[in-house]
């Protein structure tokens, strides 16, 4: 069942313009970096990490990546994502803008962290 998952993330990507897969699979590949032992799903329309619960979900829209790391992982990170537009559970990364990938890697590293500590 989990190379059905992970087809259908590649499918969800193949649909974007080269640009934009190209993003997609550098925050597939930096996540899968990170925890190597989390599953893939589409959850939300979206391509999902799954550890113990919803990890992360990242998003391509008109504009921008949305990454979804949780309101826990926004609220922790408040300060650094405030030059993005965000919301209670979402930050934008726009297009224009080269994706910031040791933020992504900082929050993604803190979700798991929770998502761990959740599980003990």
């Amino acid at each position: 069942m989990e190379k059905e998952n992970k087809d259908s993330i590649e499918e969800y990507i193949t649909k974007f313009p080269k640009e934009i897969q190209d993003r997609l699979r550098l925050i597939r590949q930096l996540i899968r970096e990170i925890v190597p032992d989390a599953t893939e799903k589409i959850s939300y329309q979206m391509p999902t990490f799954y550890l113990n619960g919803n990890l992360v979900h990242y998003a391509a829209f008109k504009n921008h990546i949305g990454f979804y790391p949780t309101p826990s992982g926004i609220e922790k990170f408040q300060g650094e994502i405030s030059v993005y537009k965000n919301a209670k559970g979402s930050v934008q990364f726009p297009y224009s803008e080269p994706l910031p990938v040791e933020l992504i890697r900082k929050m993604v590293e803190y979700r798991v962290d929770e998502m761990r500590r959740k599980k003990k």
